[in-house]
C-alpha cells in the first residue's frame, strides 16, 4: 500500500518533471512526430500529444476511483466494452486513446498544460478527501500497481515517466 505522502511526492515530482521538460521544448519539437500510433496505419503521435494523453488517462483513473467508492462492481469497465482478453482490451484502449488524440490534435501547449494542471488538481483534491482506509481499497479489475485506490493514483506518476521516456527516445532517434 502507498502512503498519502508517497502519492503526493510522486504526483508532484512527475508534474514538475513534465513541466520543466515540455516548457524547454521549441515549438518545432512539440510538433515533432516521435512515436507511432498503437492503432495500425493511423496518425503517429507528436511530442505534445503524449502530454494531452496523460490528462485523459488521469481523468479515467479518477472516474474509476469514484465508482469504486460508490460500490461499482466493474469500475475499470473492460467488460462493459465487450473485451474478454488482453488483446481486445488493448485494442479498445488504443482506439479510445487515438480518438482523444485526434479530438485534441490542434490544441496549443498552453491548452494542454492547462488541462493537465486542472486534471492533476482534481486528483490531488480527490486524494485529500480519501481516508487511509479508502486508499487501501482495491479497485476491482485494476491491473495497475497494487490494484488499490492509492496504487491507481500513484500510477499517474509512473505513466508520465513512461511517456516522457518514449518522447525522449523518439526525439533522440530523430536527432541522430
Amino acid at each position: 500500500m502507498f502512503t498519502r505522502s508517497e502519492i503526493l511526492a510522486a504526483l508532484a515530482g512527475s508534474q514538475e518533471k513534465l513541466f520543466v521538460y515540455y516548457q524547454a521544448l521549441t515549438p518545432e519539437e512539440l510538433e515533432q512526430v516521435c512515436t507511432s500510433s498503437e492503432v495500425p496505419d493511423d496518425t503517429p503521435w507528436r511530442v505534445k500529444d503524449h502530454l494531452a494523453h496523460l490528462a485523459l488517462v488521469e481523468h479515467a483513473f479518477q472516474r474509476m476511483i469514484r465508482q469504486t467508492l460508490q460500490g461499482e462492481i466493474d469500475p475499470v469497465g473492460f467488460s462493459r466494452v465487450g473485451a474478454t482478453n488482453r488483446q481486445e482490451i488493448l485494442h479498445w484502449i488504443n482506439q479510445r486513446n487515438q480518438a482523444y488524440f485526434e479530438a485534441h490534435y490542434d490544441d496549443s501547449l498552453e491548452t494542454i498544460l492547462s488541462e493537465f494542471v486542472a486534471t492533476r488538481a482534481e486528483s490531488l483534491a480527490l486524494l485529500a478527501r480519501l481516508t487511509d482506509e479508502e486508499l487501501a481499497l482495491p479497485v476491482p479489475g485494476a491491473p495497475w500497481s497494487d490494484g488499490s485506490i492509492g496504487g491507481v493514483l500513484i500510477t499517474n506518476a509512473a505513466h508520465a515517466t513512461q511517456h516522457l521516456g518514449w518522447v525522449e527516445a523518439g526525439l533522440g532517434q530523430l536527432k541522430v
